[in-house]
């Protein structure tokens, strides 16, 4: 990537906040670049139709007052999208500046894509043993003007500055070089055009990826799918090569994706996924106060699940859990049937590692309190409602409500309206140890909007 003959366009944005979902951009400053020469510069405020919080406003000096009278984004969109065509984008934060204008290109209903250049990123390769990389140390570092720190044409300009020290410092080979390690492209597929991952949008949703035939080779989720999509092409991974095709399902939010990801998985047996989650695989432990054994699939239901201790993927996994408790309560697994059995006490009494149970020195009365004790810590957390409940999600960008019925950590689905509510609280509630886990994590936040519902009288 060489720089001096390159078309850049480099760009700095002031916005509201740090988050581009829901933080909008207040003022943008574009410096084009030709063949290492300023050919223009351009900046305009925007009005970002939401409020500018008081910390923003001392730190860049741009005020309420005057944004009122600024463009919307909408306005100035393709004006600025032909500036920056055939472009590449240099931005110090590139990962920040370009995802907050591709989510406002979004908006407007413009796609936009540029091969982007880190600031940062070529700052830390080009000057290894400095400490401060971000724009106010390179500022004081190289002794870089700049009329007003945090407004966005001022430092757009101080990141040209930047670039020419730079090259006159190390060379436009070295620059180059430099250059092109930081960008690396995406190695995208012969066999599928860009404007596949172009259509993906950027929200919240689940993604599946096909090859020439077959089932799928990758299924994933992302709270940002296209920008999810487009990094796996930055991978090594040689699968990624048979990619042909791409498909998406939008969600509400966040847990929608994480709970139809779950489902797809199982459903579809993706080529490529990490872990293939098989139901039929999951255990339990059970223990009545006499007995302790591993509880099958066909026995982790609703139902059942409070008098369980733990859920596990695996038999292998549920050992290793005993294990460690026996290990830390001093427990004979031996005596509980969960080792070799053997003339007298057990090997793990000779290690130390029990209290000796199997050898007298303790009654197995004793012995099981102490096992109760111990299974307790991983007891399933017991349902926080009084029955069946909706989890709402919602996206007011889109006017859009997801509500997603549970009972007793079984998902029943999720729907759009009432009726749907109703249909889905006659369905049987089915154990999933993937949906459970997601459901667990994303209660336990507290920041879910939970809704009571009719209880579900089917059982597991």
């Amino acid at each position: 990537m060489d720089l001096r003959a390159a078309r850049l366009a480099i760009v700095d944005l002031e916005t509201t906040g740090t988050r581009p979902a829901v933080d909008r951009v207040t003022e943008i400053g574009v410096v084009e670049v030709e063949r290492f020469e300023v050919v223009s510069e351009w900046s305009t405020l925007v009005n970002p139709g939401v409020g500018l919080p008081s910390e923003i406003q001392a730190l860049t000096g741009i005020t309420h007052e005057m944004l009122a009278q600024a463009p919307r984004f909408g306005e100035l969109a393709p004006e600025l999208h032909e500036r920056l065509a055939g472009r590449i984008f240099v931005a110090h934060n590139a990962r920040f500046d370009y995802g907050f204008l591709r989510r406002e290109f979004d908006r407007a209903g413009i796609r936009f894509h540029a091969r982007a250049l880190c600031g940062v990123k070529l700052a830390r390769r080009l000057y290894p043993r400095e400490r401060g990389h971000d724009l106010d140390s390179l500022i004081a570092r190289h002794g870089i003007a700049c009329e007003a720190r945090h407004r966005a044409l001022p430092d757009a300009q101080a990141l040209w500055q930047f670039l020419q020290l730079a090259a006159e410092e190390h060379g436009g080979e070295v620059l180059a070089v430099a250059a092109r390690q930081v960008a690396k492209e995406p190695a995208m597929p012969p066999q599928l055009d860009r404007s596949a991952i172009d259509a993906v949008p950027e929200a919240p949703g689940v993604y599946t990826l096909y090859g020439e035939s077959g089932p799928p080779l990758y299924i994933g989720k992302s709270r940002t799918m296209r920008s999810r999509v487009l990094q796996h092409f930055y991978s090594s991974a040689t699968w990624l090569q048979a990619v042909r095709r791409i498909e998406w399902q939008r969600t509400v939010g966040e847990l929608g994706a994480l709970l139809t990801e779950a489902r797809l998985v199982k459903q579809l047996a993706p080529l490529y996924n990490r872990q293939l989650r098989r139901p039929e695989a999951l255990c339990g432990l059970a223990f009545d106060g006499k007995r302790l054994r591993l509880a099958a699939a066909a026995e982790i239901g609703a139902d059942r699940l409070p008098f369980l201790y733990g859920v596990f993927r695996t038999r292998a996994a549920a050992r290793a859990a005993l294990r460690t408790l026996a290990d830390e309560h001093a427990l004979c697994l031996q005596t509980l049937g969960f080792d070799l059995k053997r003339r007298g006490h057990c090997l793990r009494h000779q290690l130390g590692r029990c209290a000796g149970v199997c050898a007298g020195k303790e009654s197995i009365h004793a012995h099981h309190a102490r096992l109760a004790a111990a299974l307790a810590t991983l007891r399933t957390p017991p349902w926080p409602y009084a029955g069946p409940v909706a989890i709402v999600e919602s996206d007011p960008a889109r006017d859009a409500t997801e509500v997603h019925a549970v009972d007793r950590w079984c998902y029943l689905g999720a729907a759009r309206c009432e009726p749907e509510v109703a249909e889905l609280l006659e369905e049987r509630p089915r154990f999933d140890y993937d949906h459970y886990r997601i459901l667990a994590r994303y209660l336990g936040k507290g920041a879910a909007r939970v809704l009571p519902l009719a209880r579900c009288t089917a059982s597991s």
